[in-house]
């Protein structure tokens, strides 16, 4: 098992500050990860430090550009990045985790479960159902991670997005120049390059425009 110390040897280039609580729950989430995807496809990652650095650095990375706090809405969340990953670091996050695969979201439950996060809302729906269903449910905060379809995507979250809530992209570089180029009329901060990667970063965009009083 991977020591406290090795994870915030690993965690350093993501600039964030960890408690060892949060680390010995990270080690956990790890352990589980690695042994359920001997089963279930979870990942193409295979050891632990690449897990840490991958998932849990990439997904932590949003600390540096929106602070942690509201109502989070995750879309696509497979093995739980970044939704569950940032509940790690920001217990108090009232987070939504939408995965339309039944046993990923067993994962994902029992990852919640074995790291005492408290209260998870793991819901078996696509974005697009979800806008529907949910028409008036609002967000702080909505991630997506290594996920297609974003022309659809982006216009669908913005819809549920608090005014000055924030959609939260990782993306590659042509999906980065794709939304940079369209009019999808959130506010878009400067990309964040992402540590170790070729080309990948971090897209942020608030939503501005003010609800009528």
């Amino acid at each position: 098992m991977i020591s406290r110390n090795a994870v915030r040897e690993l965690l350093i280039p993501f600039d964030n500050s960890i408690s060892d609580e949060c680390i010995d729950k990270l080690i956990v989430y790890v352990d589980l990860l690695l042994r359920w995807n001997r089963k279930i496809n979870l990942t193409s990652i295979s050891t632990p430090e690449e897990c840490i650095t991958r998932h849990f650095g990439e997904s932590f990375l949003l600390s540096r550009k929106v602070q942690l706090s509201g109502r989070l809405l995750d879309i696509g969340s497979g093995a739980g990045f970044p939704g569950l990953a940032l509940k790690l670091i920001a217990a108090h996050l009232e987070v939504v985790l939408l995965e339309p695969v039944a046993k990923k979201r067993a994962f994902l439950k029992e990852v919640a479960r074995a790291c005492h996060m408290g209260p998870v809302q793991v819901i078996g729906s696509r974005l697009e159902e979800f806008a529907r269903v949910e028409e008036e449910a609002k967000f702080d905060i909505i991630t997506a991670r290594a996920v297609g379809g974003l022309e659809l995507l982006v216009p669908a979250a913005k819809g549920l997005l608090c005014p000055d809530g924030h959609l939260c992209l990782w993306l590659g570089t042509q999906q980065l120049q794709g939304i940079l180029k369209a009019n999808s009329g959130l506010e878009w901060m400067e990309a964040e390059r992402i540590p170790f990667s070729q080309g990948r970063a971090l897209l942020v965009g608030a939503r501005r425009e003010r609800e009528s009083s």
